[in-house]
């Protein structure tokens, strides 16, 4: 039977998978902090502690997920990684569910180990699902273009829910009043995990796994966990990209955290949320047009050192001198951090591309173990964020459970939702800058020697 060419279902199909975990993941790591510490009362230290031991400790476990599709295969489609996705996407529309369950009537010490619990069931739900899902790419298509197009399908995905459907969520979890109404957050996250559930069921239905081998399901593999990790260490690229995602994750994970806090409290204008939601929302469509034209002038490593660079200049400045006008500051704010849209926008390109260079070193393929290994990365970002963010309301004097904070409270949050991202766009420039050294040229030599090792 002659397989479909790679196309449009493919794209579509792969940014159902960002859909459906965004509705989770984002939701999660946008409105959790909020949640626990203004309905259930807990202290943002303990919070940004959980937050960090939590990551650190799904780090461990994206490496031990990673080599089990690497090892075994389920089902009977002979698909690799499509059918951990069948089975992880349910767990994920629990966490969301557990994690927004008003518990605040229990007990102190009750409500700290059900936080506890809940979010540490929730990172073992996100790996079970990511790790599968971003191995996935590797085995859709191994043309660099098609990739390319993948990441970008990634990417707006995670922005149709990042920026669109989660943009609305402080105008049912505030009242007219500014306050926080605490069964709102459950009965979003009834709907979240409903929509997150049908999107990884578009996902599954509509990708096809091409690059296969003939390994029958159920069967273990010839492989070994230590030729993988040697692999890993040896790939530069692959290490450059780790440093990178840290620096992202802690804008996506630490610094978006506070963005409600800053429009409530600060500007006293909670919808504001929603308008920079949509100045994102045009900001990511405008570079869906003009990024690939950028990357095939200057290449994805040259922009994202450019940006960068604009983006610690520019959030410098924004957190030295404040800016008193709510729409000003959303325009100045969006351009000073288009870095990590940038970064989103190509970032599922450049780790096939690292995937793919252990290929050339070694003449094999660990997507699954390096993939997982990558994610480790991206959970330490989303640990050391979320840690970053939380601590940073403790810093300037946060108060717990309070209806509303202080003005210099209020300015303290403003001042590190400004600054925090001066130390992502640092990591951004270390990690492609000085030591990912795949540029335009090396990237064109690489794919001509696999080609020319293929055809053999």
């Amino acid at each position: 039977m002659q397989q479909r060419k790679f196309g449009v279902k493919d794209q579509v199909g792969y940014a159902l998978g960002d859909i459906g975990g965004s509705f989770v993941n984002l939701y999660i790591g946008s409105f959790f902090l909020l949640f626990t510490t203004y309905v259930l009362g807990v202290s943002p230290y303990f919070m940004g502690t959980l937050f960090l031991v939590a990551r650190i400790f799904d780090a461990f476990t994206d490496v031990m997920m990673g080599s089990i599709p690497d090892r075994w295969k389920i089902g009977k489609t002979g698909d690799k990684f499509l059918p951990y996705i069948s089975i992880a996407k349910w767990f994920l529309a629990a966490a969301v569910l557990l994690a927004f369950a008003d518990v605040s009537s229990w007990g102190s010490t009750a409500v700290h180990v059900w936080v506890v619990v809940v979010y540490l069931f929730y990172g073992i739900a996100y790996t079970a699902d990511s790790i599968p899902y971003g191995s996935l790419a590797a085995v859709i298509t191994q043309d660099p273009i098609e990739r390319t197009k993948l990441s970008r399908a990634r990417a707006i995905g995670g922005v149709i829910v990042g920026i669109g459907a989660l943009s609305l969520v402080p105008m049912f979890i505030y009242d007219s009043a500014g306050n926080i109404i605490p069964d709102a957050f459950f009965k979003v996250a009834i709907v979240f995990s409903i929509c997150s559930l049908l999107a990884y069921t578009g996902l599954v239905r509509l990708s096809t796994e091409r690059i296969r081998d003939d390994q029958p399901a159920g069967e273990k593999v010839d492989y070994k966990f230590k030729d993988a990790l040697v692999a890993t260490f040896k790939n530069r690229q692959l290490i450059g990209m780790m440093v990178a995602s840290v620096g992202s994750l802690i804008m996506i994970n630490g610094v978006t955290q506070l963005a409600a806090i800053v429009f409530a409290e600060y500007y006293g204008n909670p919808g504001a949320f929603a308008i920079n939601a949509f100045v994102q929302i045009g900001v990511t469509l405008v570079l869906f047009v003009f990024v690939p034209k950028l990357v095939e002038k200057v290449g994805k490593r040259n922009l994202i050192i450019v940006t960068a660079s604009f983006g610690i200049v520019g959030s410098t400045l924004l957190t030295i001198f404040l800016i008193e006008n709510v729409y000003l500051f959303i325009a100045l704010y969006n351009i000073a951090t288009i870095a990590n849209m940038v970064f989103v926008m190509i970032v599922w390109a450049l780790v096939t591309d690292c995937l793919d260079y252990t290929e050339l070193q070694t003449g094999k393929r660990y997507d699954g173990t390096l993939f997982s290994i990558y994610s480790f990365s991206r959970k330490v970002g989303m640990g050391v964020g979320s840690a970053l963010g939380s601590y940073a309301l403790g810093w300037v004097g946060f108060v717990s459970g309070a209806e509303s904070q202080s003005p210099q409270v209020a300015e303290g949050v403003l001042r590190m939702y400004n600054g925090l991202p001066i130390l992502a766009f640092a990591l951004m420039l270390i990690g492609l800058l000085f030591i990912f050294n795949l540029n335009s040229d090396r990237l064109n030599e690489m794919y001509k020697t696999l080609e020319q090792r293929r055809a053999a």
